[in-house]
């Protein structure tokens, strides 16, 4: 048939509807080497693809089909298509050698017979050699006859008695007819010698001989001796051993030793290409007579072949959420050989996703068995092994490598289950403050992973005012400077997404602790900070034993840990013995009893140190004032009260105050001198420091107490309460200036004199009146 011819509606016969071909991908599957048939893919018709030869594809067979498997899927299905090849009668019957010859001694008997050389056809059937012509001649017939396997062969007989000395040789012509239409023949030529009588031929001990023979044989073995006997002498009664009409394909099979009628394998035998043998053995005496007598070989089938695998790809790569049951592949599995030699079983290795599932005869279907996972296996080497069920069993193995392509079925993971970050206060704005990483076990853009963080709000403000984070690296940035006295820690909630359809995304939580820096001076709560960062007066009694608490520095510092430990330092002291003040408790306690040598007002300035680096600090100005009563504290307190004034206002004080005391110590001089004219006793008036004459309403101060450059005294004397104005009288300072006395009276704003120092209940007083205001009194 012709290229493209058709053969058959495959799917009419699979009752398939023409429309739907396309989609089941109808096809024709086949493991021969040569693609004999095509499936047309619109009309499913099953045309000729290549060119057919019965002959070299079934040899001398007498049925000869050819398996194919038409394929579809959606869903995947195998069915078997066997075609069976018609013969034509292309072939020519021939024979293999041109001329045959023949030796006949005169004294055969007519009837005798001499077989002939069977002609060769490949084709088969009616189309095969029918039968055998024979020239015309006087003394030969042909007899034509049918071997045990049915073909036809023919033998030349004797018809009448030879005579060698009419005619010493006969030529004739030998035709095989085929059966076909138109006939075709084959033709030999024939030479018969007529040689001198012999009268006994050969005669062998079997007229058909039967052996069995395993097709591993291996070459040069034995296979039979045959053996004829010549009742003749001499030259007629020795014997030669030959084959006779025999193919050359089985010529090249087997030989036979002419002396002694041993019969042995030339060449390896395969019962899977021919499983029986028929031969024709002549033994030919020396007068030129022969016998023939017939060897049937039978070939035993052995387990020498493994089994053949194909593997057609069905699905590659194959889907990791591929569901179970898709079919991966399609297996064919061929055994050459018969019964159980030929019966195969298919099995995989184990611990893998797959089986094989049993499809028709020689298919299988190797399928998914549990889920697939690409994350934790990429690939599979899947090694598929057939073994037959011969002794010893042969096996073949083949290897199918399987790519597992990647669906989004991982979320990103973090490397951590939270994080937590620490940053500096007063972090530059814009500086990296830290980095989170997630991966993906996926691939490509399904692993690509994008990082955001979610809306959430710190103080009420948005947390993106404070961090921002690079959406391709994952670090975190700072928007703004931090500030640990603000704030110490804030929790955002970063989300890593993956790019995959749809995506998928896990968050985690970032603690972010702010870490303190020293950048936080102490601050003195107590005592409290006065103009210039002076305090308030202390008053220590004068009965103060050694360790006598005086007051204590209270600060605190706004950092933490180490930058907020203090420590209390004396940075300057009036009196540094006197005072020692606690390292980390700030209490200013007395160092030793106060003597009275020691000035009665003194200057501490303590210094408050905190730990961090460098340290930062703050000083307190404490003005310690020893006195055993408030009122005897009073008149160091106001002069103490006058030189903590803002700057400004003591310039002009001082200007003023030089001026006045120049003015008054002129007038003290005067009215001095005008006292002592008229009293008889010594007066001095504007004495206040001299304690025998101080009354117990005055506070009593050293008169050798001088604070500032001045050579003057600067007493003072206070209300009780704190809320009346102070009055201060300014008194020479002279040795010999008489002393006087200055009496404080109760009712604000009165000041009497006194001139009698030795009657402390005189009542010789003068009143002076003081009236409230700002400015101090100066006299």
């Amino acid at each position: 048939m012709a290229k493209g011819a058709l053969v058959g509606s495959l799917a009419q016969d699979l009752g398939v509807n023409v429309g739907g071909l396309a989609p089941r991908k109808l096809r024709v599957v086949s493991s021969a080497k040569r693609q004999h048939f095509t499936i047309g893919a619109d009309t499913g018709n099953l045309h000729v693809n290549d060119r057919i030869d019965r002959e070299e594809i079934c040899g001398n067979a007498p049925l000869c089909v050819l398996t194919v498997e038409a394929v579809t899927e959606n869903p995947f299905n195998v069915f078997p298509v066997a075609v069976q090849i018609q013969d034509i009668n292309d072939n020519s019957p021939y024979f293999t050698r041109s001329r045959i010859d023949f030796k006949i001694s005169e004294s055969a008997l007519p009837g005798a017979s001499f077989p002939l050389e069977m002609a060769q056809d490949p084709d088969v059937g009616s189309n095969t050699i029918q039968n055998y012509q024979l020239s015309q001649n006087q003394y030969f017939v042909l007899s034509v006859k049918e071997s045990s396997n049915g073909n036809k062969y023919a033998e030349l007989v004797l018809g009448e008695q030879l005579d060698r000395e009419k005619q010493s040789s006969h030529h004739l012509i030998l035709t095989a007819v085929d059966g076909g239409d138109p006939v075709r023949t084959g033709t030999t030529q024939i030479r018969v010698n007529v040689t001198d009588a012999n009268d006994n031929t050969p005669l062998f001990s079997e007229k058909l001989y039967k052996v069995s023979l395993s097709e591993t044989l291996p070459n040069g073995s034995l296979v039979l001796r045959v053996q004829a006997t010549d009742k003749d002498e001499g030259l007629h009664a020795k014997i030669a051993y030959s084959f006779s009409n025999i193919p050359d394909s089985v010529f090249k099979l087997f030989t036979i030793d002419p002396d002694s009628g041993e019969i042995r394998t030339r060449w390896n035998l395969d019962y899977e290409m021919e499983n029986s043998f028929l031969l024709d053995v002549e033994a030919t005496d020396g007068g030129g007579l022969s016998a023939h007598c017939k060897l049937q070989i039978q070939i035993l089938d052995e387990n020498d072949n493994a089994p053949e695998m194909t593997l057609t790809p069905v699905t590659s790569p194959a889907p990791e959420n591929s569901l179970v049951g898709t079919v991966i592949a399609l297996i064919k599995v061929i055994d050459q050989d018969t019964a159980e030699n030929g019966k195969v079983s298919c099995r995989l290795e184990e611990n893998l996703p797959f089986k094989i599932a049993s499809s028709s005869d020689s298919y299988y279907k190797l399928v998914t068995d549990s889920p697939l996972d690409r994350e934790r296996a990429p690939e599979y080497n899947i090694t598929i092994t057939a073994t037959d069920k011969g002794s010893p069993p042969l096996s073949t193995q083949k290897t199918i490598l399987l790519q597992i392509s990647d669906v989004n079925d991982n979320a990103p993971v973090f490397e951590k289950p939270s994080y937590s970050a620490y940053v500096p206060e007063n972090n530059p704005s814009g500086a990296s403050i830290f980095s989170v990483k997630a991966s993906d076990r996926d691939l490509d853009g399904n692993a690509r992973v994008t990082y955001s963080i979610l809306r959430s709000s710190i103080q009420e403000l948005p947390v993106s005012s404070y961090v921002s984070i690079n959406s391709q690296t994952g670090a975190l940035y700072a928007q703004r400077s931090f500030d640990y006295e603000q704030f110490r820690a804030f929790e955002l909630q970063v989300r890593a997404e993956d790019g995959g359809s749809p995506p998928l995304s896990s968050n985690v939580t970032v603690s972010v602790f702010i870490l303190d820096r020293n950048d936080n001076a102490p601050r003195i709560l107590y005592p409290s900070l006065g103009p210039e960062g002076s305090a308030v007066f202390e008053m220590v009694p004068r009965s103060a034993e050694a360790g006598y608490l005086v007051t204590k520095v209270v600060a605190v510092d706004a950092d933490s840990g180490h930058n907020a430990w203090l420590s209390y330092h004396v940075l300057q002291a009036t009196e540094p013995a006197l005072f020692r003040l606690g390292l980390h408790s700030g209490e200013i306690r007395t160092a030793r009893a106060f003597s009275d040598r020691d000035a009665v007002k003194h200057r501490l300035v303590a210094l408050v140190k905190d730990n961090g680096q460098p340290p930062l600090s703050a000083t307190v100005t404490l003005s310690l004032v020893f006195a055993e009563n408030f009122q005897e504290a009073l008149p160091e307190m106001s002069d103490r009260s006058a030189e903590s004034a803002p700057q400004s206002d003591l310039q002009f004080y001082l200007v003023l105050a030089l001026a006045l005391v120049s003015f008054l110590f002129l007038l003290t001089v005067t009215l001095a001198i005008a006292m002592r004219l008229r009293r008889s006793g010594e007066l001095s008036i504007l004495r206040c420091l001299n304690p025998d004459i101080y009354s117990k309403d005055c506070p009593s101060y050293p008169a050798n107490y001088c604070d500032g450059t001045l050579p003057y005294s600067y007493n003072i004397c206070f209300p009780t309460t704190s809320g009346d104005n102070g009055l201060n009288i300014l008194v020479t300072d002279t040795q010999n200036d008489t002393p006087g006395k200055v009496l404080c009276s109760k009712n604000p704003g009165k000041l009497y004199l006194s001139s009698n120092i030795n009657d402390p209940n005189s009542q010789s007083e003068s009143l002076l009146e003081v009236s409230e205001r700002s400015e101090p009194l100066v006299f």
